[in-house]
């Protein structure tokens, strides 16, 4: 009888185990499907379609940031009507030098930049200083009960030796 029970809880385990291995996900990649309309292209509700006749690209834009903490200081501002695009931009360098970038791109003439520079570029002066040199620490010890006291000896490390001799 308890040998039936046994042989009975295995195969019941077996079918479990069996059962949960068929529930495991399981992951595939493919190409994206894409829903055809008539005619086979795409269909316009699932798809932006984009056309020569769309609008030409028409902006403004502007930012400045500066924080005395950290010194930042710059900006950045751009226009664009159709291909006609201008702007600058523009940092003040860590010499004291405000350096400002005046561009345009006219159809195809292609990106055009002046780089100016207002202000005298300020170096201070480099101070040498000599390195502060270290001694390793040399313990001293008191013996307890005991006006007595001694240094602890300091071993340097060995030498390296790479000759045969």
């Amino acid at each position: 009888m308890m040998k039936t029970q046994v042989i009975l809880l295995v195969v019941v385990v077996v079918m479990a185990a069996t059962a949960a291995a068929g529930r495991q996900p399981s992951y595939s990649y493919s190409a994206p499907r894409t829903r055809i309309g008539s005619g086979g292209a795409p269909r316009t509700k699932d798809f932006v379609q984009y056309s020569a006749n769309s609008r030409e690209a028409n902006y403004d834009f502007s930012y400045a940031v500066k924080d005395d903490y950290s010194s930042n200081d710059f900006g950045h501002q751009e226009s664009r009507d159709g291909d006609n695009t201008h702007g600058s931009y523009y940092v003040h360098l860590p010499d004291g030098r405000l350096q400002t970038v005046t561009y345009y791109v006219d159809g195809d003439s292609g990106y055009v930049a002046d780089v100016s520079y207002q202000g005298e570029a300020q170096y201070p002066a480099y101070e040498s200083r000599k390195a502060p040199v270290y001694a390793p620490h040399r313990s001293h010890y008191i013996v307890s009960n005991s006006d007595e006291s001694f240094e602890v000896p300091f071993y340097s490390s060995p030498r390296r030796s790479y000759g045969f001799h």
